[in-house]
């Protein structure tokens, strides 16, 4: 008896650890992802913006404006990579989930959580909709004027 105790015991210790290992390895596999090169999927529309006298007459920045935009990803839909150096701005996730990748690995941003997505002047990061639904948000951000 007590040797089936103990078989039992290392069975259920292999299916854990094996159960635990293919954890790891699927997460380990998602942050590994190669960020994307191009767009796919993207709709954007533009919420208005601030011009650059106003910015420049407001606050004394020059040859910027700031600008609010609706971005939806479709299913399966991405963001290439790119980098916010001199192109701060905030994301809101309005409606269904938004996977943002970073070289440190992957986060998501559901509609339900109450954290933007902070584009600092150390944000290099892509983004994906692996979802069945679209994904929406409202960025704000202060941008060269063209």
């Amino acid at each position: 008896m007590n040797t089936n105790k103990a078989k039992l015991g290392k069975t259920a210790a292999s299916a854990l650890a094996l159960g635990l290992t293919a954890v790891f390895s699927y997460h380990a596999a998602l942050a590994q992802r190669q960020p994307p090169t191009e767009h796919k999927g993207l709709s954007v529309t533009s919420l208005g913006a601030i011009s650059e006298d106003s910015m420049s007459a407001q606050i004394g920045l020059e040859g910027y404006k700031m600008q609010l935009r609706e971005i939806i990803v479709a299913p399966g839909g991405q963001i290439a990579r790119h980098s916010h150096a001199g192109r701060p701005g905030l994301v809101w996730t309005l409606s269904g989930t938004w996977v943002e990748g970073r070289p440190q690995g992957e986060k998501e941003y559901p509609a339900s959580m109450k954290t933007a997505i902070l584009e600092d002047k150390d944000t290099e990061h892509w983004f994906w909709n692996d979802s069945e639904q679209p994904a929406r948000v409202v960025v704000c951000d202060i941008v060269p004027d063209e």
